[in-house]
């Protein structure tokens, strides 16, 4: 006797009808590219993010090739308060001097990073965990923002310090890593033109690697349902058009419409679709791959 409780008939006719049901949407996107950023509040809670990296795993074993771009801001401000470095916000990019992209590299190239890839690797998967300073995987510049001042009207220049955004992505470098069987784990860390590290947003740098690998889908792991109308019920399918359509119309608002901008340039670039799900729901992934409803919104 092994002490393990033995699963019920009728709970084996229930795993068997889920396999049954996923099976064709396996065969969709089998040999298919899939990247998923991970962040949030799922990736501080040790059992959701074991099932996160089970789901991950799961999607290689049935022939589905997935790729982890994840963010960290949550752990990065945390090191930050403990080793008291202030950090300010700009329109919700983290300004980035010398001191604070140290620690920004040390906690997403370093602990984050490998933490994922070795949980990857725990459930079964053969994951390598990367930044984009790695083999100039991602190439970057600084990033540029203007804000016009409410009193003389006059738009100024925002230095956000190393805050970069994608340049380039060497696509022929992760396809390596996917032929070899790998699944890319990659820290949102680009390589500027005279060796700078930059701090990259993950939700963009998640669209620029969708894009380069022109993605079947791109998988937005996020804290919310996905985008709302304006009686907050979850709108599951969105044109191109008509998600500009709401944003003009100030449906889509605040810190939603970087996520859905991001979006709709990685579908714009080529990838089949981009869909922002709620990280916070067990097998989120799975959900939104292997069933009619799927789990969030999905642009294209």
């Amino acid at each position: 006797m092994s002490g393990k409780p033995e699963q019920t008939r009728a709970e084996a006719e229930a795993a068997a009808r889920t396999l049954a049901a996923a099976l064709p949407y396996m065969k969709r996107y089998a040999r298919q590219t899939i990247v998923v950023k991970y962040g949030g509040h799922a990736m501080g809670e040790m059992d959701a993010a074991r099932n996160f990296a089970r789901d991950i795993a799961l999607l290689k074993q049935v022939g589905i090739n997935p790729i982890v771009v994840h963010g960290g801001g949550p752990q990065i401000g945390e090191m930050l308060k403990r080793l008291k470095i202030k950090s300010e916000f700009i329109d919700g990019l983290r300004v980035t001097d010398a001191a604070t992209v140290e620690i920004v590299e040390m906690v997403l190239s370093g602990s984050i990073n490998k933490e994922i890839a070795a949980l990857i690797n725990g459930a079964g998967g053969r994951a390598i965990g990367l930044s984009g300073k790695d083999g100039g995987l991602i190439r970057a510049r600084k990033l540029t923002r203007t804000k016009r001042d409410p009193d003389s009207n006059i738009e100024k220049v925002l230095d956000l310090g190393f805050v970069g955004e994608p340049e380039k992505v060497d696509p022929a470098m992760i396809a390596s890593m996917v032929q070899a069987d790998l699944i890319p784990v990659i820290a949102p860390i680009g390589l500027g033109p005279n060796g700078e590290t930059y701090n990259i947003n993950a939700d963009t740098v998640a669209g620029a690697v969708a894009a380069a690998m022109r993605a079947s889908r791109l998988l937005l792991l996020t804290d919310v349902t996905g985008v709302l109308d304006r009686n907050k019920k979850l709108l599951s399918k969105l044109s191109v058009g008509e998600v500009r359509a709401l944003i003009a119309d100030g449906t889509i608002s605040g810190g939603m419409i970087p996520k859905v901008e991001t979006c709709l340039a990685a579908v714009e670039a080529g990838v089949g679709a981009s869909v922002i799900l709620d990280g916070r729901v067990p097998h989120a992934v799975l959900l939104e791959l292997f069933t009619e409803g799927g789990a969030g919104t999905l642009i294209g």
